[in-house]
């Protein structure tokens, strides 16, 4: 069986920023691979889950609904220093989740609530 999980769309108010946030805070290459679409796809292999930023009138970012966990390897400490520099907020800083690691909950440059996650 694949993964469960098999894409996800992020919504932003400014692609730009968006994509400069996520660059950095997760370290990875995000491209505009649609000239005419405002979608900013995340970097990945034929075999991970990955997902993109959107631009829409109709979606708009949300501190409420599903969480999506980032893994950002062993560099957590560096990319939750990264977060309020592009813009971003800690709600929940970095904590232990039991055997799984730790995390910390933040909002996006664009109000989305995500979670950064490592293993140690």
């Amino acid at each position: 069986m694949g993964h469960r999980i098999v894409w996800f769309d992020i919504p932003v108010l400014k692609l730009d920023r968006a994509i400069e946030f996520y660059t950095h805070v997760l370290a990875l290459k995000i491209t505009k691979d649609f000239p005419d679409m405002p979608v900013g796809v995340f970097e990945h292999s034929q075999d991970e889950v990955s997902g993109c930023l959107f631009q829409s009138v109709e979606d708009q970012p949300s501190a409420h609904g599903p969480l999506l966990y980032f893994g950002v390897a062993e560099r957590l400490d560096e990319a939750i220093k990264l977060v309020e520099k592009y813009g971003g907020k800690i709600i929940k800083p970095k904590h232990q989740i039991g055997p799984y690691g730790f995390r910390a909950v933040i909002l996006d440059s664009e109000g989305n609530r995500i979670a950064l996650h490592s293993e140690k």
